[in-house]
């Protein structure tokens, strides 16, 4: 008779295999199955590969962790064999003013609450802020006309909640179901960067401002708890780390020596202490990309956090400067250069080159599993990462045009975002004005 190892340390062992792996153990006997089902082992799978895992059981309505990441696996491998004509497409015009930060307020997850569609939202130059139903292609909300013009826009989807700030320094957070914010904070100066985050300690938003100030906001209230001073300039750029635990912050500032300017950061999706900067010598012209690997060590009563510099190459100099990057298991990065994608390893190795853009690339979004690009002709392609880094690394998935018989110029560079089962793509041909539009999947 086999002696069956007690459920703890069956656990731990459990804990160190991949999906597939978790899938075979589960076939072996009744006991290994009920095991192999522990929703802590597949709550930490889905947090290993998706950022926007970090949120309670609650928020997954009637289903299990497993569900939750065959689900979203499920709809992951749709989007990466759709071809335009699984979409459908619906677009949004008229006087919308000209649109310019978007995001998810149904999150990459967005059928965590049970809800088959995806909510987006959007900033206008018309001082408001509108939600819209991407599978209806209808606009389902919008906020008052502000009293200044909105910035900057981030979104909490595990709360269905959206926070703006406009130039007078004014931070709201909206549900985008009623008229008016939820709560509102005034910054003493105007605030440039945004970012919302759900921790095991709760929901905060950090500002950065123009006086180089960081400010902890609690969620919804918007009341202060913190308030750190990180430069002598404007805090130009937030971006948490995928476990929440680090958040990098950056600006910039003409007069300081040497010019190394930062122009992207991006955390690596699987590997939260690894960050890949894109700077710019002013001197040479050139780009760069260098990455580090971060640790905190503790001192006292204080902790000091520590970068060591794993990798860092130049761009050769015949290339131009990209704007843009994405990376995916911390040992690539893709970013655009005039009408191609580029793959790269840390250490300058070139991977791959795509052209699947006959004109320049001037926009390129990326999360943990999708890259999007816009080219100047207002077409979008759609690239899917490999899991775990394999080869071929990057695959071209699918390629949109908007309004293909439609010659006219867009008078502002087109951009795109996506979830598993939707991408939004904003399109300005008219001065003064935006299309939005709105791709879905066909169920």
């Amino acid at each position: 008779m086999a002696v069956q190892l007690p459920e703890v340390p069956m656990l731990r062992i459990f804990s160190f295999l991949d999906v597939c792996s978790l899938l075979q153990v589960s076939q072996v006997n009744r006991y290994w199955n009920e095991v192999a089902e522990t929703d802590s082992l597949w709550r930490n799978l889905c947090v290993r590969k998706w950022s926007f895992c970090n949120f309670s059981h609650q928020c997954l309505g009637t289903k299990t962790w497993k569900q939750f990441f065959l689900t979203q696996t499920k709809q992951e491998r749709r989007m990466a064999l759709a071809q335009p004509e699984d979409f459908n497409c619906k677009e949004a015009t008229g006087n919308l003013g000209i649109l310019g930060p978007m995001a998810y307020l149904s999150g990459s997850g967005h059928t965590m609450d049970g809800q088959e569609r995806s909510v987006i939202c959007t900033v206008s130059s018309k001082r408001m802020l509108y939600a819209w139903d991407v599978q209806q292609g209808i606009m389902i909300w919008s906020s008052p006309v502000q009293k200044s013009r909105i910035m900057n826009l981030t979104t909490l989807p595990q709360m269905h909640l959206a926070f703006t700030a406009d130039l007078e320094g004014t931070v709201k957070v909206w549900n985008c179901q009623d008229g008016d914010a939820l709560a509102t904070f005034n910054m003493p100066r105007a605030s440039f960067s945004l970012e919302a985050c759900l921790t095991k300690y709760g929901s905060f938003l950090m500002v950065g401002n123009a006086d180089g100030d960081i400010y902890t906001l609690t969620v919804p209230e918007l009341r202060s708890i913190s308030q750190v001073n990180a430069f002598k300039y404007s805090v130009d750029f937030l971006h948490f780390s995928p476990d929440k635990n680090w958040l990098f912050a950056c600006g910039t500032h003409q007069n300081i020596l040497p010019r190394v300017f930062f122009t992207k950061a991006c955390w690596a999706p699987r590997r939260p202490n690894r960050i890949t900067l894109m700077f710019r010598r002013d001197s040479f012209k050139k780009t760069g990309f260098t990455t580090f690997d971060l640790t905190a060590v503790k001192n006292g009563d204080r902790f000091v956090i520590q970068a060591n510099q794993i990798a860092s190459f130049l761009l050769p100099s015949h290339m131009e400067n990209p704007v843009w990057m994405g990376v995916s298991d911390g040992n690539m990065i893709a970013f655009e250069n005039g009408p191609y994608l580029f793959l790269f390893t840390i250490n300058g190795l070139l991977l791959q080159r795509f052209e699947n853009h006959r004109r320049t690339i001037g926009n390129l979004w990326a999360d943990s599993v999708h890259i999007l690009t816009t080219s100047t002709d207002d077409s979008l392609h759609v690239y899917m990462w490999e899991e775990e880094g394999h080869y071929p690394y990057l695959k071209s998935c699918c390629h949109l045009t908007q309004k293909e018989n439609d010659k006219t110029p867009s008078c502002y560079v087109s951009k795109a975002i996506c979830d598993n089962v939707s991408i939004v793509c904003v399109v300005s041909r008219i001065r003064g004005s935006s299309i939005l539009v709105m791709y879905s999947l066909k169920m």
